[in-house]
């Protein structure tokens, strides 16, 4: 392969790298040294994300070099010109690569910055970096693998490091990690006593700075995140299970099973038994329209 910093110019030089023929999706990692580089000049039919675990490497593109760094990830739309590899300076890069064809309701996740045209950017760190690498990592173990339906094990792991990446995105709504810590202790331990103080030192943080970096970052409280996953369990239960109404209270957080159904109602605008009973009746007759069956949704009429 020939080093793209040569003295022939990038529009002159011959493909170096062959893309390679992926069916959904074609992963792998490696590390390389001083003398590797990759150069297509009309780039590939796939998308390329590539994340540099370490290292560090370089990308040429139509308004300059652009260093990759450890913790960042660079994604490649079909049709860009790849002009990459290991940076001469440092001569090592370690990687890991996905070649894939997008699900279709991936493309919200793959509009990223981009600092050169086809070119995004997307910078992790600390816990949301080590997600994205082992995500890609995994899915680069599925794509070698022999075993059944292994593309579709791929898929997956890959659309889960594109929603890790997606939280870095600055053009989506950024999650910092504080409030992840909170959100995902909320989602495992449903039915424990959560009150703000509990969340705010989940999240290191004091209480009132949690609750104004919390309610800035998914625009909602704390304590309305808490009720509302509460309620949307009791929602499920209620509808898939046969267990009284105190004991569906108890397993979503509600030790007084009569503050349990008035939170209920306010959300929903039914008790748990009437939802209970007209979700049983909802199974004897035609399925409403979505726009009708969404009003109970469990996600509710208001935030309390």
């Amino acid at each position: 392969m020939e080093d793209p910093a040569v003295t022939a110019p990038a529009a002159t030089r011959p493909d170096s790298f062959i893309p390679p023929l992926a069916g959904r999706v074609q992963a792998g990692a490696f590390e390389q040294t001083d003398g590797y580089a990759v150069f297509r000049r009309h780039g590939t039919q796939d998308w390329l994300l590539i994340h540099t675990v370490s290292g560090r490497g370089r990308f040429g593109t139509s308004r300059g070099e652009l260093a990759a760094e450890p913790g960042q990830s660079t994604l490649l739309r079909p049709g860009t010109p790849h002009d990459y590899g290991v940076e001469p300076r440092l001569r090592r890069w370690e990687i890991v690569f996905a070649h894939f064809h997008p699900r279709p309701e991936w493309l919200p996740l793959l509009n990223w910055p981009e600092p050169a045209p086809g070119v995004g950017r997307i910078h992790a760190v600390g816990e949301f970096e080590r997600r994205i690498a082992e995500e890609l990592r995994q899915t680069a173990t599925f794509s070698l693998s022999g075993r059944q339906r292994h593309e579709l094990f791929a898929m997956n792991r890959l659309e889960s490091a594109l929603l890790w990446c997606d939280t870095q995105n600055p053009r989506a709504r950024r999650v910092d990690v504080r409030v992840l810590r909170a959100i995902e202790y909320v989602d495992q331990h449903v039915a424990d006593p959560l009150d703000l103080a509990a969340l705010a030192r989940i999240a290191r943080l004091s209480v009132s700075r949690f609750a104004h970096l919390f309610t800035a970052t998914l625009g909602t409280s704390p304590q309305q995140y808490v009720e509302t996953q509460r309620l949307t369990l009791a929602c499920q239960l209620l509808t898939l299970t046969t267990r009284p109404v105190a004991a569906v209270a108890r397993e979503v957080g509600y030790p007084d099973p009569l503050y349990f159904s008035a939170r209920f109602k306010r959300r929903t605008g039914m008790s748990p038994t009437r939802y209970r009973a007209r979700h049983d009746a909802d199974q004897d007759r035609p399925a409403l329209p979505p726009e009708i069956g969404a009003r109970d949704d469990c996600r509710g009429q208001d935030s309390a």
